[in-house]
């Protein structure tokens, strides 16, 4: 770990939120109007290979900032136990609120899922929420679209994301974004056509040490970036590399930046080693499959030329607090979108990152041999 001396994170936390809602000072509240407007959210569960997600974490945790109450008995009645006692211990702790949450100017207001039941249990969980019937009706009623995927390989994410795109609303679409490099490039054109606002990300893009990571980046404090190594905890496994594989991409991404060359992926057992190759860079590596940050998911060492700092996503050895930090982050980075209608990540970096993941699974097939991302690109 960095030596560096860092301030008291749970005081820049707090620092962190004001910021934020300091970002949406253009709001009525903020001009002096009597009425804030609440920007209605609608929220979109993907399937996993045509199955419902029941309990979608990516819309039941990750989404539920945007609304103003949860019915803690519908939570305990639907959720497992953990998923409950997150609720409870972080998610909706006014003790963890980082004095903004829930957010004051969204609201959750419809949810669609193609599997009915599953649309009628977040409803239920939801007070106020409706269950729209079709997509060509929910984006009629709402002010922007939150499509959540936690395990899906991205196959439906254009279906369920293309009517937001075509009418103009500010549009989270989930990881794997498109599920190929052909399907990530069709959402992203449909969106530029329509001049939609888009955002795709990893979660890991908004955890604490990544904004550090990145101020240290861009004020050469220890010197200029030398190289990234992101780590992934858990097992490997090929299917597994499609869908998680893209969270330590997705930090090389955002820390080393786009304009990655060749990617060569080497696969042993349940773990994995990817060599990202830039040609006016140092390489990036990515580890998928390391046993001792399973406790904390995933681990960063972002080498300077001076010091190295590293980082998971835990806050002061608290990893729940730190993923519901990295949680809150993203959410409010969709919410600054719908306002201001400007996308916080290029889409470059969105194509690039689907292209990295599928070099590297046709490395693999290929005995690690550099394969260009040229190659699948087209």
């Amino acid at each position: 770990m960095s030596t560096q001396p860092q301030p008291n994170r749970r005081q820049l936390l707090r620092v962190a939120g004001a910021a934020g809602i300091g970002a949406l000072a253009d709001s009525p509240a903020a001009r002096g109007a009597s009425e804030p407007k609440v920007h209605r959210i609608g929220v979109v569960s993907a399937s996993i290979a045509g199955k419902p997600q029941k309990s979608n974490g990516h819309t039941w945790h990750f989404a539920q900032y945007f609304h103003p109450k949860v019915d803690f008995a519908v939570l305990k009645k639907y959720l497992d136990p953990g998923s409950y006692d997150i609720f409870q211990r972080f998610l909706r702790n006014p003790k963890t609120n980082f004095d903004v949450l829930p957010f004051a100017d969204t609201r959750i207001t419809h949810v669609y899922d193609a599997d009915p039941a599953s649309a009628a249990m977040y409803a239920e969980a939801f007070p106020g929420v409706q269950v729209a019937r079709t997509l060509e009706q929910m984006v009629k009623e709402v002010d922007a679209i939150w499509m959540g995927d936690a395990s899906g390989g991205g196959e439906d994410h254009y279906d369920l994301v293309a009517p937001a795109l075509e009418k103009g609303l500010p549009t989270f679409c989930d990881k794997p974004i498109g599920g190929t490099v052909a399907g990530t490039r069709k959402i992203l054109k449909l969106a530029q056509d329509r001049k939609t606002p888009l955002m795709s990300s990893s979660l890991y893009r908004h955890q604490w040490g990544t904004e550090q990571a990145l101020r240290l980046r861009d004020s050469k404090e220890l010197g200029d970036l030398q190289y990234v190594i992101a780590s992934q905890g858990g097992g490997y496994s090929h299917p597994s590399w499609l869908i998680y594989g893209q969270h330590p991409v997705w930090m090389v991404m955002t820390l080393a930046g786009p304009g990655v060359d060749a990617v060569s992926m080497y696969a042993r057992a349940n773990a994995c080693h990817a060599l990202i190759t830039y040609r006016d860079r140092m390489p990036a590596e990515v580890w998928y499959g390391r046993p001792d940050v399973a406790h904390v998911y995933c681990s960063t060492s972002v080498h300077f030329a001076k010091k190295t700092y590293e980082y998971s996503p835990a806050i002061e050895g608290n990893y729940w607090l730190g993923h519901h930090y990295q949680m809150f982050r993203m959410a409010n980075t969709f919410r600054k979108m719908i306002v201001t209608r400007k996308e916080p990540v290029p889409h470059r970096e969105i194509l690039e990152v689907t292209a990295i993941i599928h070099a590297a699974a046709k490395s693999l097939k290929e005995k690690s041999r550099l394969v260009s991302l040229a190659e699948v690109l087209g």
